[in-house]
């Protein structure tokens, strides 16, 4: 009976992630309405059906910004070359669009009047004014024009360095926040969870559905997301593992637990959230601001500031608070730490509560980071197992050190030559390396097992 209120809990959870991407979708999905134009409205030039060519200009402001539309501009289109059958003129419209319709397949010229551009707009790159277009499709076919592009020259090795460092100690923080959860888990439990990975998903799910399925700031959805994670870890300890213990199930076999249970999450998140990738309403595109060699975006201030200081803060009370010290106890010796008066099953509890929801935090940061995915925290699963050993088991700085040293391998391994699509290759040959020479990882203590 006393499972009940965690089922219960596991069961609400569940509806809400199967549930809040449906609502998303009907939140972000606008109804068309009729609407009648005012007397003096300018109207915009509407698209051909059937074959047309269609451009719209607009001026990226060197990526400062939102992009403007550039109305009042002349477009022409030939046939064959710029000296063939003129198919129509067209003046950009509030939109920065005209659509000019082709009669059938073959090759067309748009050519761009660049003395009608406004004051102070002027074409990216070399500036040209003629567009070839190779007509295959009986549909539209679209013309871009580069206006306010900021070219960018080819970066030098340092450049390359700096940016890779940047990026590598970014990763290497999110992977820091989920490998003190999981870290914080194996220690007191000796278990090694495989669906640790999709708890990482979890607070990345979470985090959409509040902010597009109920319309919520992206920080308030982050915070109540956190909530949920930590909610669903005792759920999850309650309901699942703890009966495993009290029953006086082995390790190797909880470890098995857990990959079934990491592969029901998965599925249940492709499911209710589906294979698509998706984005926040908030902090999606953002420029970097240069701070000496180093360009950062609000965002990525945002991600280092909270996972430093969360970091922080959680190894503080770990080492000073009283709970923290119980946590230790029972990651020494569970049996004398119960026969002293020590409640072991709550304080396990609070492990699972502290470390989902430090796992929560780093979904919620990967997806500010990124985009949302139901295989997201799965993709970096391998990394977070690689922080955690490389540091040593157990350990709660061991977990930090390991993360930020596979982190900046992750992201400088392609300044170095290692193609980008196999990039976690060179972290995970790190730590095979390291750990030839200290088996117990750079701050593990050798011990004698068996």
């Amino acid at each position: 009976m006393h499972l009940r209120p965690a089922t219960l809990l596991m069961a609400i959870l569940a509806g809400l992630i199967l549930m809040g991407p449906a609502a998303a979708n009907a939140a972000t999905t606008p109804t068309p309405s009729p609407t009648a134009a005012s007397p003096g409205t300018p109207t915009a030039n509407p698209i051909v059906k059937g074959q047309n060519i269609t451009v719209t200009l607009r001026n990226l402001n060197g990526g400062e910004g939102e992009p403007e539309s550039i109305p009042g501009v002349t477009l022409t289109v030939y046939k064959d070359n710029k000296d063939g059958q003129a198919l129509g003129t067209q003046v950009t419209d509030e939109m920065g669009r005209i659509s000019i319709a082709i009669p059938s397949n073959g090759t067309y010229v748009v050519v761009l009047d660049p003395k009608t551009l406004p004051e102070g707009v002027k074409l990216s790159g070399k500036g040209e004014t003629d567009k070839t277009v190779a007509v295959k499709l009986a549909s539209s076919n679209f013309v871009q024009y580069q206006i306010g592009a900021v070219i960018v020259e080819k970066a030098s090795l340092s450049s390359k360095i700096v940016a890779g460092t940047r990026d590598g100690l970014r990763t290497g923080l999110i992977i820091a926040l989920a490998a003190l959860g999981l870290s914080l888990i194996f220690g007191t439990t000796g278990l090694t969870n495989f669906a640790h990975g999709d708890l990482v998903t979890f607070g990345g799910i979470a985090t959409y559905v509040f902010n597009r399925g109920f319309g919520l700031p992206v920080i308030a959805a982050g915070i109540l997301a956190v909530v949920l994670s930590a909610a669903f870890g005792w759920a999850q300890d309650r309901a699942l593992w703890r009966p495993l213990r009290n029953r006086g199930t082995g390790l190797i076999a909880m470890m098995i637990v857990s990959i079934g249970f990491a592969l029901l999450l998965r599925s249940l998140f492709q499911y209710g959230f589906g294979g698509s990738t998706r984005t926040l309403s908030q902090y999606v595109a953002q420029s970097r601001t240069v701070y000496g060699p180093v360009g950062l975006s609000d965002k990525e201030i945002a991600v280092f500031a909270i996972s430093i200081i969360t970091l922080t803060v959680t190894c503080v009370l770990l080492m000073k608070s009283r709970l923290g010290k119980a946590m230790r106890a029972v990651s020494d010796n569970p049996a004398l730490s119960a026969s002293s008066g020590m409640r072991v099953d709550g304080v396990i509890s609070s492990v699972w509560i502290l470390g989902t929801a430090l796992t929560g935090l780093s979904g919620v940061l990967l997806a500010v980071q990124d985009q949302v995915n139901f295989q997201m925290g799965f993709k970096i699963l391998l990394l977070i197992f690689a922080g955690v050993t490389l540091g040593g088991l157990g350990t709660i700085w061991g977990a930090l050190v390991g993360s930020l040293i596979i982190g900046l391998m992750v992201e400088l391994g392609p300044v170095f030559g290692v193609p980008a699509s196999i990039k976690e290759v060179g972290a995970l040959m790190v730590l095979i390396l390291i750990l030839l020479v200290r088996p117990q990882g750079i701050l593990g203590k050798a011990q004698r097992i068996g």
